[in-house]
């Protein structure tokens, strides 16, 4: 084999060396940065890229995608001097690989740190109570305030949570205690909330069937009037018309000197003691009402002699 055959053979090797070198490709979501004899060239997106072999040098795929980073618990102490741990997540994604390649060293820690002095700041100016029912409002403050230092490194801070709370032990029982008291509480109020409910209604109850008994003897009392008066009404209709009937039928004197003697027995059944006779039948019915008078008088005698042999034993 000839020199020129071996220079061939080896200008093929090292072009195609080259070529290799040269040749770089871009996954989806990351970007490389590449610097020319030290100093930044271009940010290379996703997709194949040549750049110049020997001369450019490339940095690794720095992904794009959202990172969760989660943070160890920090201790922070409140503005009534309760120090608690807290830990934290952030959820970042770089936005520019330049600034984040060449804006600051080690940008998680750097991230870790800013968030924890974050976190100092924010919940110093809190007391207790406020910080374990203000979780919103700090994790809001601290988006604020990292998303604004970081932008100058390439980042975007999306979200930051506080992940855990955590006070001292004995804080924890005290808050523990009156937590059990307020469930104690509220337990008592709805018991006797409960039971003066009940006594509402089994007032209300009585009161109804009161109510409703008052109204049903008035029914009853109303129904009973009504059935008095419809009673009343048909004998003195029924008495009319036998009145009319009688007019009707002009009787004679003999059927009147008739019912005057019923009248007189009817007279003779009462009570009284004295019978005034009118005077059209009292030639007729004179004798009956000596009769009459002499035996009331003979009952009244026979009634005091035996009131008086009972005094005399």
């Amino acid at each position: 084999m000839s020199a020129w055959a071996i220079v061939l053979i080896v200008l093929g090797v090292l072009i195609l060396i080259s070529l290799c070198f040269s040749v770089r490709i871009v996954r989806q979501a990351t970007a490389v940065v590449v610097e020319r004899l030290g100093k930044y060239r271009k940010t290379l997106e996703t997709g194949v890229h040549v750049i110049l072999p020997f001369f450019d040098r490339t940095s690794k795929p720095i992904s794009l995608k959202e990172i969760v980073a989660d943070f160890k618990p920090q201790p922070v102490i409140t503005k009534d001097n309760v120090t608690m741990q807290i830990d934290t997540v952030v959820y970042f994604q770089i936005t520019d690989a330049k600034l984040f390649t060449y804006g600051v060293d080690a940008p998680i820690k750097a991230i870790e740190n800013l968030t924890a002095t974050t976190l100092r700041n924010i919940v110093g100016e809190l007391e207790l109570d406020e910080t374990l029912t203000s979780r919103d409002t700090v994790n809001t403050k601290m988006r604020v305030i990292l998303d604004e230092a970081t932008d100058p490194w390439g980042i975007k801070i999306n979200r930051v949570e506080l992940k855990n709370i955590l006070p001292p032990k004995d804080i924890q029982d005290a808050m523990e205690k009156q937590m059990r008291a307020e469930r104690e509480r509220r337990e008592q109020i709805l018991k006797a909330e409960g039971e003066k409910r009940s006594s509402i209604l089994v007032a209300e109850g009585e009161k109804e069937a009161q109510i409703l008994r008052a109204e049903a003897e008035k029914q009853a009392k109303i129904l009973q009037a009504e059935a008095t008066k419809e009673a009343l009404i048909a004998m003195a209709e029924g008495e009319s018309k036998a009145i009319d009937m009688i007019n009707s039928a002009k009787p004679d004197a003999a059927y009147i000197t008739l019912q005057g003697f019923e009248a007189l027995k009817s007279l003779a059944d009462g009570q009284a003691t004295k019978i005034i006779v009118p005077s059209e039948i009292q030639n007729v019915a004179g004798l009956f009402a000596s009769v009459s008078e002499v035996i009331k008088d003979d009952s009244a005698k026979s009634i005091e002699e035996k009131k008086e042999e009972k005094q005399k034993k």
